[in-house]
């Protein structure tokens, strides 16, 4: 019997699934961005899109709509002329802010350091083995 080192040899293959599923959710580029942003507050869905550059404002919508489906955010409208819909994170999304800004500031602190690895890898000076 082959024993699988790592985090992955304590969890069940159903929970790895479930797992998988979260971290494909919460890893995504829009969800780290979006629960990053809310970190201040309930915020119009207009300052969001403001607020996050380079996002469509679909992929804003279907990225909130899952980070609703799960817990993280939730949706208010309120009955005005115009419309108002805000958007806040639930104590679940909150208690993974500092998990998602922790990966954000990793990013940004090596953000030189990996895109040189990138254009060295891209130039061909790296091979696969």
């Amino acid at each position: 019997m082959r024993t699988v080192p790592g985090p992955c040899a304590q969890w069940s293959d159903r929970d790895a699934d479930f797992i998988r599923e979260i971290l494909d959710l919460v890893g995504d580029k829009w969800s780290v961005l979006i629960i990053g942003t809310l970190e201040s507050g309930p915020t119009r869905y207009s300052d969001l899109t403001d607020a996050i550059p380079g996002i469509s404002q679909r992929m804003l919508t279907l990225t909130l709509k899952q980070l609703r489906r799960n817990g993280l955010v939730t949706r208010t409208a309120y009955p005005e002329v115009p419309p108002r819909v805000e958007y806040a994170l639930t104590d679940l999304g909150a208690s993974l802010l500092s998990t998602v800004l922790a990966l954000a500031a990793w990013s940004a602190d090596h953000h030189t350091e990996i895109r040189r690895h990138q254009q060295r890898f891209d130039a061909g000076s790296e091979q696969d083995g």
